[in-house]
């Protein structure tokens, strides 16, 4: 069975910081991504990793804020969020793409992250 497993959400204050992790396990990934969805928005991408060469992209609203990285022999990707602001409050979402998927085909349950101002 294929699960990814988020955690580290939270509330915390403007300008805080919060560590996401998505553990995945029942298979590995060709790459792994965060989304968010604040209430009444659509779903958005915010960044994602390719598994092998680590390559990264990010949306234009966390560049330079958020970073994601992973742990190959956790099998585990991380979103680590700097100066959030109350914009970022939302759920967060892991999500993983097979090798000859074009999408992202396993999703996990969310994570709620609120920033206060």
């Amino acid at each position: 069975q294929v699960q990814l497993v988020e955690s580290g959400g939270g509330l915390v204050q403007a300008g805080g910081s919060l560590r996401l992790s998505c553990a995945a396990s029942g298979r590995t990934f060709n790459a792994m991504g965060w989304f968010r969805q604040a209430p009444g928005k659509e779903r958005e991408f915010v960044a994602s990793i390719r598994w092998g060469n680590g390559n990264t992209r990010y949306a234009d609203s966390v560049k330079d804020r958020f970073t994601i990285s992973r742990d190959n022999a956790k099998n585990t990707a991380y979103l680590q969020m700097n100066s959030l602001n109350p914009e970022d409050t939302a759920v967060y979402y892991c999500a993983g793409r097979t090798v000859a998927a074009v999408i992202y085909n396993y999703w996990g349950q969310g994570t709620q992250v609120t920033v206060s101002s």
